[in-house]
């Protein structure tokens, strides 16, 4: 009998009912569902994900898939097979029946939230899709893809979550992960179908999704990472095999040989024997569903091996694409819209279409897969975000700044000299700490149009209205103005990226974020005085073009 590492076994001890008790893998095998070997069996069925279910968010899911139309890349995974009418050839009706596929949903079930970012000097702005993997079992197919009957009308829960922040120029992305036991604030959120309203709690991440679907998921990454998120894209398990299938496989590589299965249940059945393989179908989800029998047998390892699986299937459809007979494009198209819920913004196939093109942009070399820094708790029975370093992740994002440290090239100029005594600059004051968490704090902008007064800046007033936003910033629309931004964001203390041109700003703005919600002298953070530039090692950066990385396996999942 195989055994997970200790803190893997701790973990996973605390984490998870025992298999018999779900009922996941064990009462699977028993009933006549797919076999230890990872082939189906004679009802048809196939492998379960990486074991154990249950209704208390611990469990495992999958991850979306990417796809892509004719010679384009169609890389959200979930965005994956949309793309692809482009190329189908199809008539009106064919489009309607497609968009008709697509499951739709509010974009966020809570009350408060971020204020989208202002564009930068050009009018761009960087675009944030939230992937999310759902585990749900509302059909016959996903049942055996999934396993665990008796969980068929179980609330699905969010076990792939991924942010993806492509920057306003189009010249990098980013993707975040987040370990689907993650303890954070769940904000209150109100079911659309039902109107039933969730509380305010503190659980797993992968538990947003029971508060009334993916627009909670939305909000409680908007609360947790102060970026403002447009749109999410969720997937299923058929969909997952289904497009894995249509794109032809993928390769992925172990650094020994693996069987995630053990004798009580546990593990997605992937079994492959050291070195690259090309993985599709089944075996694909089992890949990304695996989590015991890689690294420390954890949420961690299996996020590393999505990463993996992502990138190689981005450099594959680089290379130029394997679809194009277009009966074949027909059948991802309809098999990724069916398994898709979107956002009220992406409702057609023409704008995930488009959303393709924007990220297909983006060279491979400039892609970077990360996972949140993370931490476990004191009794290790569930993680928890990294203080320090996993704030300094969300802030690279919310600065629009590449993970991978490349951005640092772009010197900047001199900082030019105000342009007018400070005494006559026209500043506007404006409250920023409104949180669907925490709440507003009350004055805020008039506490700190005083500390302007007595900093000489006699011109500013204050905007009576209320808004969200993580860090406080100043933005100015005029270019002459930026010397005097500079100077004003140097007089209260804040760090050089608070201050930004954007092409929609009159005159001079100042929002005092929640990263500033008490005291009229800015915090500084950690004592540190330069923007950071780079995810911190911690995060465990991936870049997309890292063709020879490799999962380690887990020995005691080895054979």
């Amino acid at each position: 009998m195989r055994q997970s590492s200790v803190r893997g076994d701790r973990s996973r001890r605390r984490q998870e009912p025992d298999a018999q008790e779900l009922g996941w893998d064990d009462g699977l095998y028993a009933d006549g569902g797919p076999s230890a070997s990872g082939r189906p069996d004679a009802d048809g069925g196939v492998p379960p994900g990486d074991g154990d279910a249950s209704a208390d968010g611990h469990r495992k899911g999958e991850r979306p898939r990417r796809g892509r139309g004719r010679k384009v890349l169609r890389w959200t995974a979930l965005s994956l097979a949309v793309l692809i009418v482009g190329g189908a050839g199809a008539g009106y009706w064919y489009y309607e029946h497609l968009n008709a596929n697509l499951r739709k949903a509010p974009r966020s079930l809570s009350g408060d939230g971020l204020k989208k970012p202002d564009p930068n000097a050009f009018g761009q702005s960087p675009l944030n899709i939230l992937l999310l993997g759902s585990d749900g079992r509302n059909s016959a197919e996903n049942i055996k893809l999934g396993g665990a009957r008796q969980d068929a009308d179980r609330k699905p829960l969010a076990d792939v979550q991924m942010l993806l922040h492509v920057s306003a120029d189009r010249s990098n992305m980013s993707v975040l992960s987040i370990p689907r036991d993650t303890r954070v604030t769940i904000p209150r959120c109100t079911d659309p179908k039902t109107h039933q309203v969730y509380p305010q709690t503190s659980a797993a991440i992968n538990q947003s999704l029971q508060h009334g679907g993916p627009g909670c998921t939305l909000a409680t990454w908007q609360e947790l990472t102060g970026v403002y998120i447009d749109h999410f894209m969720m997937v299923d398990f058929s969909g997952v095999v289904s497009m894995a299938d249509a794109i032809g496989g993928v390769p992925v590589c172990v650094d020994r040989n693996v069987y995630s299965h053990d004798s009580k249940g546990h593990g997605s059945g992937l079994r492959l024997t050291k070195g690259t393989h090309s993985v599709k179908g089944v075996q694909a989800l089992q890949w990304l569903r695996t989590r015991y029998g890689f690294e420390d047998n954890t949420d961690i390892g299996r996020a590393k091996a999505q990463h993996m699986y992502m990138n190689s299937m981005v450099r594959q459809l680089k290379k130029g694409t394997k679809l194009t007979d277009p009966g074949q494009l027909r059948d991802l198209a309809e098999a990724a819209t069916r398994s898709l819920t979107v956002d009220d913004g992406l409702d057609t196939v023409k704008k995930l279409y488009d959303l393709g093109g924007d990220l297909n942009r983006v060279p491979t070399k400039r892609i970077t897969m990360v996972t949140m820094p993370w931490q476990y708790s004191s009794d290790e029975s569930y993680v928890m975000p990294k203080p320090g370093d996993a704030e300094a992740t969300f802030a690279l994002l919310r600065n629009d700044t590449a993970l991978d440290g490349k951005d640092r090239k772009k010197k900047a100029a001199p900082a030019p000299k105000p342009s007018m005594p400070k005494g006559a600059l026209k500043v506007v004051v404006q409250n920023g700490t409104n949180s669907s968490v925490s709440g507003p704090v009350s004055g805020r902008a008039g506490v700190i149009q005083q500390r302007l007064a007595g900093l000489g800046y006699g011109a500013a007033a204050t905007d009576t209205a209320l808004t969200t936003q993580a860090d406080t910033t100043i933005t100015y629309g005029d270019k002459a103005l930026r010397g005097d931004a500079l100077a004003l964001a140097k007089s209260l203390g804040l760090p050089k990226g608070a201050v930004r041109e954007s092409s929609s700003a009159t005159g001079m703005r100042l929002v005092v974020g929640n990263d500033w919600r008490s005291g009229s002298a800015y915090p500084k953070a950690s004592g540190e005085e330069k923007d950071a530039d780079k995810a911190p090692d911690s995060a465990d950066a991936l870049n997309g073009e890292d063709s020879k990385a490799c999962m380690k396996v887990n020995p005691q999942y080895s054979f």
